[in-house]
């Protein structure tokens, strides 16, 4: 009998088949789309110059307000990808097919990372086509050939993909569906909004580099002192993301399955 080498390649294969064999994937990355595509036509559809409260907000972003929802909405499919395997004892036998531990976190890195920029850059590019078809004619007019304009939206893939892993991180760091979700709604979306309530500059400065801020900062044209500047942002969720997953990589390689 014959037996296949595990390999790094095989090891890929084997994650990307378990993520797209599991129809809770197909269900809510078309909810994602779904979601940032519709916010974003219903936002230019229903846009008025005169508004002067959404009058400055950045235009890209402005378009963009569906990915406050599929945000956390990738960062589950994320979640429940690693933790899922713990819930359900599955993950017993993939570290027996992988005793070394690592390659399974870091394949599963890469079908998340893969699978999200892919399918936000799309969504993104679709979604800001569609919404200026409304916008003709109005200070939010802009087309991807402008300045800029490309570039931010492969930031925001960028930023929604470094949420997403930071949620694959979680669940292997918590083993626990309910916990991984929760984390993340907590610690990246809720906390810099406290952050910013309170009285102080240096706390509100923190919590420009928060991931979830640090993400919302991509998806900005124009410079704002909302946000922490494109350059910082990146590098504060390259750090979080690797902080994240070199933990549960530590972890993972120390304790029982």
């Amino acid at each position: 009998m014959t037996t296949l080498a595990l390999t790094p390649s095989r090891i890929l294969r084997s994650e990307w088949h378990k993520l797209w064999t599991v129809r809770s994937t197909w269900i809510m990355l078309t909810a994602a789309t779904v979601l940032t595509l519709g916010v974003g036509i219903a936002m230019g559809a229903s846009y008025e110059q005169d508004r002067g409260e959404i009058t400055g907000v950045d235009p890209v972003q402005f378009l963009l307000f569906g990915t406050q929802f599929s945000q956390i909405i990738l960062a589950v499919v994320a979640v429940l990808f690693i933790a899922g395997e713990y819930g359900t004892g599955m993950v017993r036998s993939t570290m027996v097919a992988v005793p070394r531990r690592l390659p399974v976190l870091w394949s599963k890195a890469g079908v998340v990372a893969a699978v999200t920029f892919t399918a936000t850059l799309a969504t993104l590019l679709g979604t800001f086509t569609a919404g200026q078809l409304f916008l003709d004619g109005t200070d939010k007019a802009l087309s991807l050939t402008d300045p800029g304009v490309f570039g931010t939206l492969l930031g925001s893939a960028a930023g929604l993909t470094s949420l997403a892993l930071i949620g694959l991180g979680l669940g292997a760091l918590l083993r626990s569906v309910p916990g991984g979700i929760t984390a993340f709604i907590g610690g990246v979306t809720v906390l810099p909004e406290i952050l910013r309530m309170f009285p102080y500059d240096a706390m509100d400065s923190a919590s420009k580099y928060f991931p979830g801020r640090a993400a919302e900062g991509l998806m900005t044209l124009h410079d704002s002192p909302d946000y922490a500047a494109t350059g910082p942002a990146l590098l504060a969720l390259t750090l979080w993301t690797a902080a994240i997953l070199g933990t549960a990589a530590l972890l993972l390689k120390r304790r029982d399955v």
